[in-house]
C-alpha cells in the first residue's frame, strides 16, 4: 500500500520490500541527525499490522512462540520468535498488550502466512486473529529501541498504540502526521542506518532459511530461556546448553574510498593477506563464491561512522582479520561471540546494543 508521504517534496522511494515508503526526502545525513535527535519519524507503514484479541491470547502466544507472553503486562513492549521444528527462524513480532488485545507488527509480505498459521493452531481457544494492515501504519519516532519513546506522543494521536520507538497510528492519520507531531519526516535509510549502527538484525536481511536465534543475537531479546516448551525450543536448548551455533553476526566498518555499498546477500570473503591459518576450516554451506565465509545483511551510510554494514560469518572466523564485503574491505567488531552458547553470557553493555 503506497504511503501518501511518498508524495512529500522531495521523496524518493525505497528498493523493494520497501518500495511503498520512501528512502529519503532529499537530505539523508541531516535526516539521521534530525531522528537521532528525537526531531523526527520515520514512515514505516510497509510493515504490516496483526492483532490479537481473545481471553486466551496471551497464553496461546506463549506456547507458540519464544517469548514468555503468559504475564505480560498491559503496555509492555517486547519482542517474539516463531520458530520452524527445527529451530528456524519464521518470524519475528514486535508486540504490546493493551489490556484488551495484543497488536503485533512484522515484516512486509509475511502476515498473511503469519495470521494462516495462527488460524491452524487456534483449536477450540477463545482467540480471534486479524490483519489490521490496511487500517493502521507503522511509524518510528526514536531510533531503533524496544524500551519505548513512542508512548508520550502516542497520547496526542488518537487511536495510536506505541509499541516500544514504534507507534501504530490510524492509516488515514499517515498524511499528516509529520506536521500534527511537529516532527520532520524521515526516510527509511535514515533508519537503517541508525538500525545497523545499533547492531538491530533485521528479519530476511540478517537472515536467511536456516537462521537460528543464537546466531542473529536474539536470545534474551526475543527469547525466554526458562519458559515452557514450544516449537523448535529443543534446539534452542541444545545450543544454549550444549553447543555454539554454526555462524555469528557481526557489524562491519567498511572502506569509505569505495562508492559502492555491498548490496544485501554479497558474499563475505577473507581479506586479502590473511595467513592460511586464520582460515576457517570450510566456506559456507551453499556459498556461491569460492571462500565465501558468510553473507551482507544490510548496509548504509552512517552521518558518523560512514559506511557501515550487517553481516553473517562462520561462528570460527577469527575476530581479529579483515574482511572483504562483496570485494569491499572492511573491519569486524563483534555483536554475537564466537563462544556464544553453552551458557556463554552476553556482557550487559552488548546486549544492550545488540537490542
Amino acid at each position: 500500500m503506497r504511503s501518501p508521504l511518498l508524495d512529500t517534496s522531495g521523496a524518493v522511494a525505497a528498493q523493494a520490500p520497501d518500495e511503498t515508503v520512501a528512502a529519503h526526502y532529499g537530505d539523508p545525513y541531516a535526516e539521521q541527525r534530525a531522528l537521532a535527535g528525537g526531531r523526527a519519524l520515520v514512515d514505516r507503514s510497509n510493515r504490516e499490522v496483526v492483532r490479537i484479541t481473545g481471553p486466551d491470547r496471551l497464553s496461546w502466544l506463549n506456547d507458540l512462540s519464544s517469548q514468555k507472553l503468559d504475564t505480560l503486562q498491559p503496555g509492555t513492549p517486547t519482542q517474539t520468535l516463531l520458530l520452524d521444528p527445527q529451530g528456524r527462524v519464521e518470524h519475528h513480532l514486535a508486540l504490546v498488550d493493551d489490556g484488551e488485545a495484543v497488536w503485533a507488527h512484522v515484516e512486509p509480505g509475511t502476515s498473511a502466512e503469519l495470521v494462516a498459521f495462527l488460524e491452524k493452531m487456534r483449536f477450540m481457544l477463545r482467540v480471534e486473529v486479524a490483519d489490521v494492515t490496511s487500517d493502521y501504519a507503522v511509524v518510528s519516532l526514536a531510533p531503533p529501541s524496544p524500551d519505548g519513546g513512542a508512548e508520550a506522543l502516542g497520547a496526542t494521536v488518537e487511536g495510536a498504540v506505541a509499541i516500544g520507538g514504534d507507534l501504530l497510528v490510524p492509516r488515514e492519520r499517515l498524511g499528516g502526521l509529520p506536521d500534527a507531531l511537529g516532527l520532520r519526516p524521515a526516510g527509511l535509510w535514515a533508519y537503517e542506518a541508525l538500525r545497523i549502527a545499533a547492531h538491530v538484525p533485521r528479519l530476511g536481511f540478517e537472515t536467511d532459511h536456516k537462521a537460528i536465534p543464537h546466531e542473529i543475537g536474539w536470545i534474551d531479546v526475543a527469547v525466554h530461556m526458562t519458559k515452557g516448551c514450544y516449537r523448535g525450543q529443543e534446539t534452542v536448548a541444545r545450543v544454549h546448553n550444549l553447543g555454539h551455533p554454526p555462524r555469528r553476526l557481526v557489524f562491519l566498518h567498511l572502506d569509505g574510498s569505495v562508492d559502492e555499498l555491498p548490496p544485501h546477500g554479497a558474499p563475505v570473503t577473507l581479506g586479502v593477506g590473511t595467513p592460511v591459518e586464520a582460515e576457517p576450516e570450510a566456506a559456507v554451506e551453499g556459498s556461491a563464491q569460492p571462500g565465501q565465509i558468510g553473507f551482507v545483511g544490510s548496509s548504509a551510510r552512517h552521518y558518523e561512522l560512514g559506511p557501515i554494514a550487517l553481516a553473517v560469518v562462520k561462528r570460527t572466523v577469527p575476530v581479529d582479520i579483515d574482511l572483504l564485503a562483496g570485494g569491499v574491505a572492511a573491519t569486524q567488531e563483534i555483536v554475537v561471540p564466537p563462544d556464544a552458547g553453552r551458557n556463554v553470557k552476553i556482557d550487559p553493555a552488548l546486549r544492550r546494543r545488540i537490542r
